[in-house]
């Protein structure tokens, strides 16, 4: 699956649901936005099962308050609809692949259960 564009009306659905979803939150103006891009959309092609989303922080400014994004490229992870990973700056490949298998290992039980207790 490639990337999707993500707005403030498809923004939680997409990340509310069970598996996967990986979010980017980029500027056309931002260098290690435009050096991220290529990379996410790789990582898209080589797992279909998970789902890739953008926000264009310009176009979707309210969205990206909302998110409190604070600096770009800010990558969130969603598991399940549990936001398990939020950093902000533009990942290598490997890092990404990384992050992707970290977040497939997860015990989303446990994770649950720690958001329920927190």
């Amino acid at each position: 699956m490639s990337t999707v564009q993500l707005t403030a009306e498809s923004f939680e659905e997409k990340v509310s649901g069970e598996g996967i979803a990986l979010v980017d939150f980029w500027a056309a103006w931002c260098g290690p936005c435009r050096a991220f891009a290529p990379i996410f959309e790789k990582a898209s092609e080589a797992h279909p099962d998970i789902t890739f989303g953008k926000v264009d922080t310009e176009a979707e400014q309210s969205l990206a308050g909302a998110a409190q994004i604070s600096a770009i490229p800010t990558l969130m992870a969603f598991r399940d609809g549990v936001l398990v990973y939020r950093e902000a700056g533009a990942l290598p490949a490997k890092a990404l692949e990384d992050l992707i298998s970290q977040i497939r290992a997860l015990d989303m039980d446990a994770v649950k259960a720690s958001v329920i207790s927190a």
